[in-house]
């Protein structure tokens, strides 16, 4: 992992900046899609073809949906066919494992499968390549009239292995008529460069305190469970905030803009505000393509609450295949549920603190349901959390926050605006210039000499 990080900073992306913008206009998308084939070839050869097979189904899906278009009810064919074939593809690969075991939980069945690895990315370019071909269907996006282009959107390797999930519509001028600028170049690497000292500096050492305070040998206490699972919550944020961030910079680098996928969620003062500001590419998609196709709040109160408990079983089930994701989805589209039907009027009259805090117990005991897919695992840890027997704070676990107690509160306020609002401030003065590039060179050597020295460097989000 160490290695292949290096390799991808100092060795792939120079080169493949150098080379892109060294051939000539026409070609960039060209030297993309195969540039892109050989960044995600590099990890996995063999699902090479597994992609190129989904860029060729949802390419053909497009185009027969296009041709059939005047007539409405056989357009639906086509587009029936292709999504079919996606999500048949997806639950292969992520779901029949699963599948399989819960059948065999009935007494009369015994089904033996073949595991198969996970492609990496599978969830986010399956999303992709569907909602092409239904927004194709609506008339919301242009069908693509070039192999090369729609796979280049397909593979674009800046955001192919954990999003954020870019829609067609949303590029589709842009894989044609874009212009690269210089500003647009330096913004990239400014936020690319932001991106990976959080995932590098801060979302590392959070993972590593989840981790530690996980192995002590002795009771954590109250305190130390509430500190550990406060490490997961900045794990997982910075984590995939840094990859999404890295994601938006090297597209910026290479002409593109990508939406923002995150807005600081932990400031959130209620759950349905969280979700607007968390993965909020995932939240759109799922919006779009299955909570407004159902009929969203058109339909009368049971109908909506229907809809909303389906949208969010599904994206408990995307987050992997395991029954603590599908609860996970549960929990929060019952809280979503509470709080837009029962407690709205409550929410607006309580102090901005009292909504701040409710919101992050909310989230932080989310996390605790995505971490475990163990569930006596998970009862242990809810228990340790409220268990005044086993004390404040365990020896091992003062020991822990201790030595991580510096970069923690480093963690709890790059969460927050704070940074981004005197950025802002300053960021027009005449000097400006000098702390910046500062701060970019230290995020840069720091993040190098992290990588090389810290064992511990997971992607959280390549799971899924």
């Amino acid at each position: 992992m160490v290695f292949s990080s290096l390799i991808f900073l100092f060795a792939y992306l120079p080169v493949t900046l150098v080379i892109y913008y060294a051939v000539p206009r026409k070609a960039r998308n060209i030297f993309l899609f195969f540039i892109n084939l050989l960044f995600y070839g590099w990890g996995e050869p063999v699902m090479v073809t597994l992609m190129l097979v989904s860029i060729v189904i949802n390419y053909a899906g497009g185009y027969f949906v296009e041709k059939c278009k005047p007539d409405k009810k056989k357009a639906k064919i086509p587009l029936i066919i292709t999504v079919i074939l996606d999500i048949g593809i997806l639950a292969f690969f992520k779901y029949s494992g699963m599948i399989a075991d819960t059948l065999n939980l009935l007494p009369f069945l015994h089904i033996s499968w073949l595991k198969v690895s996970l492609p990496i990315g599978i969830s986010f370019y399956t999303f992709q390549t569907m909602s092409y071909v239904i927004d194709v269907y609506r008339d919301d996006a242009p069908v693509s009239k070039s192999f090369i282009d729609f796979g280049t959107y397909v593979a674009l390797f800046p955001q192919l292995i954990a999003g954020p999930i870019v829609r067609y519509k949303d590029v589709a001028y842009q894989l044609r008529h874009r212009k690269e600028t210089l500003e647009q170049f330096n913004r990239g690497v400014k936020l690319f460069l932001v991106g990976l000292g959080k995932k590098v500096l801060i979302a590392n050492q959070m993972g590593a305190m989840w981790d530690a305070i996980r192995a002590t040998g002795q009771p954590n206490g109250v305190l130390g469970s509430w500190v550990g699972i406060a490490g997961y919550t900045l794990q997982i944020y910075f984590d995939f905030s840094g990859y999404s961030d890295m994601a938006c910079g090297l597209g910026n680098m290479l002409g593109f803009e990508f939406l923002k996928n995150f807005n600081y969620p932990y400031i959130s003062k209620s759950v349905t505000e969280f979700w607007r500001r968390w993965h909020i590419s995932l939240s759109t998609w799922f919006r779009e393509y299955v909570y407004i196709p159902l009929g969203g709040n058109r339909r009368g109160v049971p109908r909506q609450i229907f809809n909303l408990m389906v949208v969010w079983f599904l994206t408990g089930l995307w987050h992997g295949a395991s029954y603590n994701f599908i609860l996970w989805g549960v929990y929060y589209g019952v809280i979503l549920i509470i709080e837009k039907f029962i407690l709205k009027n409550l929410l607006e009259k309580l102090p901005a603190v009292l909504k701040h805090i409710y919101t992050i117990l909310i989230f932080m005991f989310g996390w605790v349901i995505f971490y475990f897919d163990d569930m006596a695992q998970m009862g242990r840890f809810f228990v340790s959390l409220f268990n005044f027997g086993d004390g404040l704070i365990g020896d091992d676990a003062l020991v822990i926050l201790c030595r991580y107690a510096f970069i923690l509160v480093i963690a709890i306020i790059a969460s927050t605006p704070l940074a981004a609002t005197v950025y802002n401030k300053i960021k027009d003065t005449k000097y400006a210039f000098v702390p910046e590039t500062l701060f970019c060179v230290f995020i840069l050597v720091a993040a190098t000499a992290a990588i090389v020295t810290q064992s511990y460097n997971p992607f959280l989000y390549f799971r899924f």
